[in-house]
């Protein structure tokens, strides 16, 4: 068994969910992979294929979207490292939305018959990868609850809230301090608002101190007025294995 430490951000990530034996852990670091660095706006699934490789997220920033038939896109959640970004299409067979990475990244393919082998042959990982899409479900509800019944300020705040916590498990900034890979064209198609009105909004929690921004880096101030706010509650995220509420 050949084991690869280029599959660490998954195993990382599935341990988050379940704990894994050691066979289990090996099994995940011994999947067939090839590496591979795309540009930023590369797609890594166009909706309608039949993906014949999942892909985990080893460093950068994708979104999963959809376009509409006026030419509107729709974005539904950006993913980061350690997700496996189409892990259901391992399933369905067939994509019904488009992945696409936000910058740079480099993404390890993985065959989509060694996942399902995977998991048929260590049951607990099958259930931590069922685990991991349960949460992605989670996720786009919550978005759904967003931009369908808040308001844009309490969409926003949300949004660099749900960002604070993801990006400080991954490792890649703190809750209160990080970089937002998004431009606002980018974030009002997250939002489904305009980019004068997400700009408008951002200065609105700037001037009313609730967060500063230097280029693309937010500083929150006080997050948790923030969360209330956004009407943020961290348990859609299902993080209870890295303790209570206020540690992550």
């Amino acid at each position: 068994m050949t084991i690869s430490s280029a599959l660490k951000p998954m195993l990382e990530k599935l341990q988050l969910w379940l704990p894994l034996s050691t066979d289990d852990q090996d099994a995940i670091l011994a999947l067939p992979h090839t590496v591979r660095a795309m540009r930023a706006q590369d797609f890594v699934v166009r909706e309608d294929d039949k993906p014949t490789h999942s892909c985990l997220l080893l460093s950068g920033y994708a979104i999963r979207h959809k376009v509409a038939g006026n030419g509107g896109r729709q974005i539904f959640s950006v993913h980061m490292k350690g997700d496996v970004v189409d892990l259901h299409n391992s399933i369905l067979r067939r994509a019904d939305h488009n992945v696409q990475a936000l910058t740079a990244i480099e993404v390890a393919l993985i065959p989509v018959q060694a996942i399902r082998d995977l998991a048929a042959n260590h049951p607990q990982v099958g259930q931590a990868m069922w685990y991991e899409t349960l949460v992605d479900a989670a996720i786009f509800r919550e978005w759904t609850l967003n931009v369908g019944r808040r308001d844009a300020r309490a969409r926003t705040a949300h949004l660099l809230c749900e960002f604070a916590i993801r990006i400080s498990v991954a490792g890649l900034g703190t809750r209160l301090n990080y970089d937002l890979p998004m431009t606002q064209e980018q974030l009002a198609d997250a939002l489904a608002l305009t980019s004068i009105h997400v700009n408008r909004t951002l200065r609105g929690l700037e001037t009313d101190g609730f967060i500063e921004r230097k280029k693309r880096s937010i500083r929150i101030m006080d997050f948790e007025q923030l969360t209330r706010i956004a009407d943020f509650d961290v348990r859609y995220l299902h993080l209870d294995r890295l303790g209570t509420p206020s540690a992550l």
